[in-house]
């Protein structure tokens, strides 16, 4: 994750995508499978991604890309035990940077 972009108020559906690697329209779409996930929209209709919706999406993510679950099984996850699912998500993403900092580290040292 980068961390310059932790700073930004909103994010644009070009970058949330980007930074999932995943299309825009499935963004679209799980905007409307998920009523966690309720960006803004300017007088134009530009999505407008808050902190908070972002968090969102990637839990979705890893829930319906790393973990398989479908869509239905990842909403009825959200619903029941969110805050477990949240604190889990976070100790994996913070492994998975020590991870690279370690790699990195370890390719510098040979």
């Amino acid at each position: 994750m980068d961390k310059e972009k932790n700073y930004k108020l909103y994010y644009s559906i070009g970058e949330v995508s980007g930074m999932l690697h995943v299309s825009q329209s499935l963004l679209r779409y799980w905007e409307k499978e998920f009523p966690q996930i309720s960006p803004r929209t300017n007088k134009r209709g530009v999505r407008q991604y808050r902190k908070e919706d972002l968090d969102t999406i990637r839990l979705i993510h890893h829930l319906v890309k790393d973990c398989g679950l479908t869509l239905a099984g990842a909403r009825q996850r959200l619903k029941s035990q969110k805050e477990y699912t949240e604190q889990r998500f976070d100790i994996i993403s913070r492994l998975k940077e020590i991870k690279e900092e370690l790699l990195a580290i370890k390719q510098e040292l040979d």
